[in-house]
């Protein structure tokens, strides 16, 4: 048998951490698998102490991986090892997502605001949007995970439901149950708080 047929871990030992990070930065996609076998542990871990288990934390761990791989070229292995590089690219994913967090707060204050100083003459046709969507963020707080995830994926990024099955790694059917059940829930809440809103 030809030896370019035979895969390189069946006629190898695995390199060690330092060979990783040399053929991680050359290129070498076995050194991405190795990578994410070692140390997806530890970013998904520093991911958890963050955001706590969830869709964030499962989204920035795959986050690292794809920006380290596509960013690779800025890896200097002679500067330190791949996992501390990993580390502080998972520093900066979470800072992201912190950051988007804020501006969803930011934008929910910003739509209270609007909805309490809107003049009657608006008319509930322009508030009930602003208020539809400053009800549901109460509500998210209530939710728990996976289904505030879904929801806010579904809501404030506008994803369908196969682009929120393949972000999350659940089922298509299960992303379809989570929001039908969670949907039916706060229908009656926001029908009611909404009415009194508008009042």
């Amino acid at each position: 048998m030809s030896s370019d047929v035979v895969p390189l871990r069946d006629t190898d030992p695995e390199p060690d951490d330092a060979e990783v990070g040399r053929r991680f930065a050359a290129g070498d996609e076995q050194a991405l698998a190795w990578a994410y076998e070692r140390y997806a542990g530890q970013v998904h871990g520093m991911a958890v102490r963050a955001f706590g288990p969830g869709p964030d934390a499962e989204d920035v761990t795959q986050q690292v991986f794809v920006s380290a791989w596509t960013g690779r070229a800025g890896y200097r292995p002679e500067q330190g090892p791949l996992p501390a590089w990993l580390v502080g690219v998972c520093r900066h994913k979470i800072a992201d997502t912190w950051a988007r967090r804020d501006r969803q707060r930011r934008a929910a204050e910003a739509a209270i605001t609007e909805a309490r100083s809107a003049p009657a003459s608006t008319g509930p046709q322009v508030d009930s949007a602003v208020a539809d969507r400053v009800l549901l963020l109460g509500e998210l707080e209530q939710l728990g995970q996976p289904q505030r995830g879904i929801i806010e994926l579904a809501f404030f990024e506008d994803l369908t439901h196969t682009q929120i099955a393949d972000r999350t790694g659940l089922p298509l059917g299960t992303v379809k149950s989570h929001i039908r059940r969670t949907l039916e829930r706060l229908r009656t809440r926001l029908e009611v708080d909404g009415a009194a809103l508008h009042a």
